[in-house]
């Protein structure tokens, strides 16, 4: 029989917990331990740690699901005594193997959690032996555990606030991402004002106070809650989102011009502007020959779509030159855009001028939503994952495991 040490590793309780016996469960094939806590681990409030006075026997021995002992499955069994909790009330006692109200040990919930960010689904329940639904209320726990840990929202200065859909029906997450350190600080199930007025609501007046730069999309009402609730920071505009209202308004006058085309019968002209979306739409240096080609057809045939071609072109460099430069360049566009007599254009340039400010600060402090989208992208491919939640919580729970630092290492791994 192997020594209680090697078992306590094996089992993944060692440092807090006595291997009393090992036994062999014919029943259901499984490895029971019989375990208890050292004497300096007893005693304590499952929710807070304090020591506590006992209350009850509780309601007897308990079993934990720990770490399959090769392909055997494996149980912690221990008594699960009560404490009187002077904050907490009646609570079961501390276990050190394992964290409140929870079924398994904490090196099964970590190497679970650790699994749902790195495997498939299909994957994480085939080697676990568990139900996908079980796996997000451990990750669901992993992660209270340590945002209780550490506040999350402290230090914070520059964010990015974006939404994101992860279901049919026009289901939305809000989502914030600390800019300085890359990580998604704090989502919700939502996309208007009470949703962002939440997080605000958890930063707290004086952590508002401090804050000084916020990225965004051009959401009136994003606008008006950030001047409200932190008087100090500095609105960003995010610059994918202001070249987009370009490529809408192109793609506007191509339509315009296409449709002319053909009332007019210039059938061939129609023909050759309606396969010409991709080849106005994406970066010079992006094209293809073919598009290259294209483009160059559209100089010759049609002034008015090259122009607002041309116009959407420049802006875009606004954004690449950045600093005093681009704004320099903006106040020059803005001329142009005003007086080309292309009213799709035309409209651009008084929606950009009207949130001239924030363009003017995206520019100035070279912060946009890139890093916020990003982290949108691998939020797509966790939503995929995370199928089969049956609440967002548990999908939010699963990207701040991800994105937020809180993936523990596999047991027995430094981290």
């Amino acid at each position: 029989m192997l020594g209680k040490k090697v078992w306590a590793r094996l089992l993944g309780v060692e440092g807090g917990a006595i291997v009393e016996r090992v036994e062999l469960d014919e029943d259901e094939a499984s490895i029971v331990a019989s375990v208890r806590p050292r004497m300096r681990e007893r005693g304590r409030c499952g929710s807070c740690g304090r020591r506590c006075p006992g209350y009850d026997p509780g309601e007897g021995r308990r079993r934990w699901r720990t770490l399959d002992v090769g392909t055997v499955r494996a149980y912690v069994e221990a008594d699960a005594p009560r404490v009187r909790c002077p904050l907490h009330g009646v609570v079961v006692a501390r276990v050190p193997w394992a964290r409140h109200d929870a079924r398994h040990t904490r090196a099964f919930d970590d190497q679970a959690a650790w699994l749902a960010v790195h495997t498939s689904k299909t994957a994480v329940v085939e080697l676990l032996r568990v139900a996908w639904r079980t796996v997000g209320a451990i990750v669901t726990r992993v992660v209270a555990e340590g945002r209780a840990a550490h506040d999350p929202f402290d230090g914070l200065r520059r964010i990015g606030i974006d939404e994101i859909s992860y279901k049919r029906g026009h289901r939305y997450l809000m989502v914030v991402v600390d800019h300085d350190t890359g990580r998604l600080v704090w989502a919700a199930p939502g996309r208007e004002a009470a949703t962002l007025a939440a997080f605000f609501d958890l930063l707290g007046e004086e952590r508002c106070a401090r804050m000084a730069l916020v990225s965004a999309d051009a959401a009136e009402w994003i606008g008006a809650l950030v001047a409200a609730r932190c008087p100090e920071a500095t609105l960003c505009l995010d610059a994918f989102h202001v070249v987009a209202w370009a490529t809408d308004a192109l793609d506007e006058v191509r339509r315009e011009v296409w449709n002319a085309a053909r009332r007019a019968g210039a059938t061939a002209l129609a023909r050759g502007l309606k396969g010409a979306r991709f080849a106005l739409w994406k970066r010079p240096e992006s094209l293809t020959g073919r598009q290259q080609a294209k483009l160059a057809w559209i100089s010759r045939v049609n002034a008015v779509l090259y122009r607002a071609y041309l116009i959407k072109e420049q802006l875009r460099q606004v954004f690449k030159l950045k600093g005093q430069a681009g704004i320099a360049l903006l106040e020059r566009w803005l001329a142009w855009a005003c007086r080309c007599r292309i009213p799709a254009v035309v409209a651009l340039a008084r929606r950009i001028r009207k949130n001239r400010a924030g363009i003017e600060a995206a520019l100035r402090h070279d912060l946009s939503n890139a890093l916020v989208e990003s982290t949108n992208t691998k939020l797509r491919l966790l939503t995929r994952i995370a199928f089969g939640f049956k609440s967002p919580e548990a999908l939010i729970a699963l990207a701040l495991l991800d994105r937020g630092g809180y993936c523990p290492p596999l047991p027995g791994r430094v981290a």
